[in-house]
């Protein structure tokens, strides 16, 4: 196997532009790692944040830098020979950005407890579109505001990566789900388990939603002042659960002013989490939404693309073709 591959790196912080394509070392795989063929990856508002100079730019200690959490790939080692995952296993999960290299490579190494057997039901570029997005919906669902059978429940933005996973978690738990998105994604809304979308074009929400139990607020006050808005609405006793780093810094103060709680919420890599949202994929009570699939030396039109605002489920880079 070569030292090197390729990837899709950034020199600096700046414009989509910044990415572009090197031979940089191939990783490493030590301890519980295991070393992973990519085949397609996820791309995800927090990737865009961080290259633009924001998310967790901050803690990246080297360049050029790999970004990317997501992943579906290939086992290529395991860590040892009984381990559950093994070479040419398919598997998927999330990395640690910037503490290791990203995904926006040909092989990555991750610690086995973020990764997982892929669905079944899945081909790679499905799959890479589920982990950080689905953990992140089941988290803020159901870990933070424990949303269940009855629970009213609004989802901004629902149409999104995020969102469309957490109207179809709440949709399955039993909860009364109301979603805000564009007038051309509500029928799409309605098939995810929506039982009324608002057109945040036409309605305001606060006006016609009601009282809600929960709020998962996927879009913070960087549009229309959609995080404060939303206190409008919340029941004195529910939670509003705001996922959009660095959407809303004034959140906390806003919501004790009234009373109400409201907390932020950060996705964990945990392929105990991950492995129960495949059971649910492959049961077929969740489905993924791939808007579309770029390859890999596209990563900054699929930056453009997420930047635009209006994509529909989520946009997959491909690295690799699929393993035969």
């Amino acid at each position: 196997m070569n030292d090197t591959m390729r990837a899709l790196v950034i020199d600096r912080t700046g414009g989509p532009d910044e990415l572009r394509l090197a031979d940089v070392p191939r990783p490493t795989r030590v301890l519980d790692e295991v070393l992973v063929r990519v085949i397609a990856v996820g791309v995800n508002p927090i990737d865009v944040k961080t290259r633009a100079g924001r998310g967790v730019s901050g803690a990246i200690a080297t360049w050029p830098a790999v970004l990317g959490f997501d992943f579906a790939g290939v086992v290529e080692q395991s860590p040892y020979a009984a381990h559950p995952l093994q070479p040419g296993d398919r598997v998927y999960g999330m990395g640690r950005v910037p503490r290791v290299a990203g995904s926006y490579a040909e092989y990555l190494a991750v610690t086995s407890l973020s990764v997982t057997p892929m669905p079944a039901s899945l081909g790679f570029v499905e799959a890479a579109a589920v982990p950080l997005a689905a953990l992140t919906a089941w988290g803020a669902v159901f870990e933070t505001a424990r949303v269940g059978a009855g629970t009213r429940v609004l989802v901004h933005a629902g149409a999104g990566g995020v969102g469309h996973f957490a109207v179809q978690l709440a949709a399955h738990a039993g909860a009364e789900v109301t979603a805000t998105g564009s007038a051309r994604n509500a029928e799409f809304l309605r098939s995810l388990g929506a039982n009324r979308v608002i057109d945040y074009t036409r309605e305001r929400f606060e006006h016609v939603a009601g009282e809600q139990d929960a709020v998962i607020d996927l879009v913070g006050n960087v549009a229309d002042d959609t995080g404060t808005r939303s206190l409008d609405v919340l029941h004195p006793d529910g939670v509003l659960v705001n996922v959009p780093t660095g959407s809303w810094p004034t959140m906390g103060d806003e919501a004790a002013a009234r009373g109400l709680r409201a907390t932020g919420y950060v996705v964990e890599p945990d392929a105990r989490v991950l492995a129960e949202i495949t059971r649910l994929i492959d049961t077929g009570a969740i489905r993924v939404h791939v808007e579309c699939e770029l390859p890999l030396a596209d990563g900054a039109e699929a930056h453009r693309l997420l930047e635009s605002g209006h994509v529909r489920g989520k946009v997959v880079l491909r690295v690799a073709p699929d393993p035969r």
